[in-house]
């Protein structure tokens, strides 16, 4: 179907090798995240901003805006540094945001050190999650099978791993500073030991090919022009849905459980590790599915699973088919980002480009569809507020062609040709 075809010479135990390598530069991006989220109430204590939401909000802000402008700036620097020295130097960026962070609430109770390190854990976070994709589209296509959704579900192991290291530490008291620092400089020294696997592409625009500079108007504007192509606004309309039906979820769906099916906080908690556990599940199996059945099917499929899941969840009634609901909403959601990514950088005309604009539709869905939740949540019901995340849904659905691999949409147009 829409496997892609292996076009590679390197032996399976170089692929394989390449490909683990990848996964584990997933799991770093992960973890990084879940460190700083896991350790936000102990920051706030640190800092001493009491129980005002607001305060941290501003913070998490600066860790937003951080995260556009990496992933607005991450072909260019692709292209510049190259895969090896630009996702290394990402992680590095990662990592000094994440010492400025643990120094700045433990040792100095600075609040200006700790948004500037979280500004600098949202940029290099942001510029390395274009890379890794980029390369993770490389490994794909050489290797001849759907790989993406995997390559993501190891994202959501390092979200988890984060996330428990962080319960862990607040459990034993361990400060902020010592957790943080230890996730930093782990991060570093797994990404140099990761790296060393990554075969040095001259596609990628790594700074070993033999190839002429390019000045940085050209490359610029060569990043720009990507944004012209309908294709890859369609391919954004698809990771847009997929991307604002997981945000929305993971910040609202346990606390509509409980405001909006009367179920208690534990209950709340409950059906959102069923969501996380499903889009997990569905990343970790999605692979061979949609080499078996194509991108298309795969997202047209998922997205009604995604809105027959939200009908089931809104309209509720017994509490089982809310958790049914849940579990539908979360495969419904669980390809399209993956998917999305692996399309937009097919071809060999500017891959990061294309990788950086589908993602800032996607990661804006991620930033800005929680609080327009919570706004119509507050003028119309929680419940209600979640038909928004439908609509999208459905508009994925009517964009799925767009995800279609070239090979395919080429052998469409030599066959009516043909006829």
């Amino acid at each position: 179907m829409s496997q892609p075809t292996p076009t590679t010479t390197r032996s399976r135990h170089e692929l394989r090798a390449w490909r683990n390598a990848v996964f584990v530069i997933f799991i770093l991006s992960g973890l990084a995240m879940a460190t700083w989220v896991a350790r936000i109430p102990g920051v706030r204590d640190d800092l001493g901003l009491g129980r005002d939401p607001s305060s941290v909000g501003l913070l998490i802000l600066g860790m937003s805006a951080g995260a556009i402008i990496g992933l607005s700036v991450s072909s260019l620097v692709l292209v510049r540094f190259g895969p090896h020295k630009g996702m290394v130097g990402s992680l590095v960026i990662v990592a000094i945001g994440t010492l400025l962070i643990g120094f700045g609430s433990t040792v100095f109770h600075a609040v200006p050190m700790v948004a500037v390190g979280l500004i600098l854990l949202g940029f290099g976070n942001g510029m390395v999650d274009v890379m890794m994709n980029v390369e993770g589209t490389a490994v794909e296509r050489e290797i001849g099978k759907t790989l993406m959704p995997l390559m993501h579900a190891f994202f959501s192991f390092g979200t988890v791993l984060g996330a428990g290291m962080g319960a862990a530490a607040a459990a034993l008291h361990i400060g902020v500073v010592w957790h943080l620092s230890f996730v930093a400089v782990l991060m570093v020294v797994v990404a140099l030991v990761a790296i060393r696997f990554i075969p040095r592409e001259a596609d990628l625009g790594d700074e070993t090919a033999e190839k002429p500079r390019i000045p940085f108007g050209q490359r610029l504007r060569a990043s720009l022009a990507v944004w012209a192509d309908w294709r890859l606004i369609l391919i954004g309309v698809v990771m847009l849905g997929m991307a604002f039906g997981e945000g929305s979820a993971n910040d609202w769906i346990a606390l509509a459980t409980v405001d909006g099916h009367g179920q208690s906080n534990s209950t709340g908690a409950l059906v959102f590790g069923f969501f996380v556990a499903a889009m997990t599940l569905g990343r970790v199996l999605g692979g061979p599915i949609v080499d078996r059945v194509g991108r298309v099917t795969a997202i047209r499929v998922t997205a009604a699973m995604g809105v027959a899941g939200l009908l089931l969840f809104i309209l509720g009634g017994p509490l089982w088919v809310a958790v049914i609901g849940t579990v539908l909403w979360g495969f419904g959601v669980s390809l399209g980002f993956p998917l999305g990514m692996s399309a937009a950088s097919e071809g060999t005309d500017n891959p990061a480009a294309r990788v950086s604009a589908v993602a800032i539709i996607g990661y804006c869905a991620f930033l800005v569809g929680p609080p327009l939740i919570g706004f119509l949540g507050k003028e119309f019901g929680l419940l209600n507020a979640l038909y928004l995340i439908l609509v999208l849904l459905v508009a994925s659905f009517l964009a799925a062609p767009a995800v279609r691999p070239m090979a395919e949409r080429r052998g469409s147009r030599l066959e009516a040709a043909a006829e």
